[in-house]
């Protein structure tokens, strides 16, 4: 059975000098660990501020924080394949499923699109309200699932501004309800690994889904153009909404870079030579 999983954001437990010390829980994090009606004796996991992974035990409670004492430590795990997803701005509760479900599957951050089909507007305002939930459900997503990290959220940028960070990916994959069914994931994943002379482990692939209009042609190919290595994708014959699209064309990417219980390709893992 897998420890109920916290995140630190500003406590290094290497750090900690006695032998019995307060977790430093975000108040959200401190109520969730009440709800789960913890007890003395209990084992917790912990990654704290340096990435690092713990198994503390709980020695008692202060101040409603838990006090503990380490139990295991291991070194911070590798980071593994990056996979990014830009993902259209979608109505009603439609972005709090894909970030929370596509953080379950592992995606590393997301980056809300404002495209020119969102039916959802945002102001600036509006905007970082957004963020902030978005966040602190990736992160609850992250403890649930555990996940080594906390997936970033980035506040909604327009298909421009996302184009402008997309230059260094190992691999831009726009997927795209027009595409051709020869336009194949596998091969736009497995051609930007060889291209690059990238181990699996190391790449960093961004994944771009439209929101419920589909991108535009022109956005299309502002996004091909964006990256050498930028290719439009199909998802199948079968038309999925973006809530969909957004957990399940990243879960692809993920399993052919050897996630998802898949083990990667021996062409890939040659590339580390």
């Amino acid at each position: 059975m897998s420890l109920p999983r916290f995140f630190l954001e500003n406590q290094v437990l290497a750090a900690e000098t006695e032998a019995v010390f307060p977790l430093r829980l975000e108040a959200d994090d401190a109520k969730h660990a009440r709800v789960l009606r913890l007890t003395t004796g209990e084992h917790i996991a912990v990654i704290d501020a340096d990435q690092d992974y713990f198994e503390c035990e709980i020695v008692d409670f202060a101040d409603e924080l838990p006090l503990v004492s380490i139990a295991r430590h291991e070194d911070a795990s590798e980071a593994g394949p990056q996979v990014i997803l830009l993902q259209g701005l979608a109505k009603g509760d439609k972005m709090e499923t894909v970030i929370r479900h596509a953080t379950e599957v592992g995606v590393a951050a997301f980056v809300p699109l404002t495209c020119a089909r969102s039916i959802v507007k945002l102001d600036a305002k509006k905007a970082a309200a957004k963020t902030e939930r978005w966040r602190a459900i990736a992160k609850n997503a992250a403890m649930q699932s555990g996940q080594a990290r906390v997936p970033e959220v980035a506040e909604p940028v327009s298909v421009r501004e996302a184009a402008a960070m997309l230059g260094q990916a190992t691999a831009v994959l726009v997927c795209w309800e027009e595409a051709p069914e020869t336009a194949s994931l596998r091969e736009a994943v497995h051609d930007a690994l060889l291209a690059t002379c990238t181990p699996a482990a190391d790449a960093r692939i961004a994944v771009v889904v439209g929101p419920e209009g589909g991108l535009a042609e022109e956005e299309v190919q502002l996004l091909l153009g964006c990256n050498g290595r930028a290719r439009f994708v199909t998802l199948g014959p079968s038309i999925l909404r973006t809530e969909t699209a957004g957990i399940v064309a990243p879960a692809l990417v993920l399993y052919e870079l050897g996630g998802m219980g898949n083990r990667p390709s021996p062409t890939y893992e040659g590339n580390r030579g």
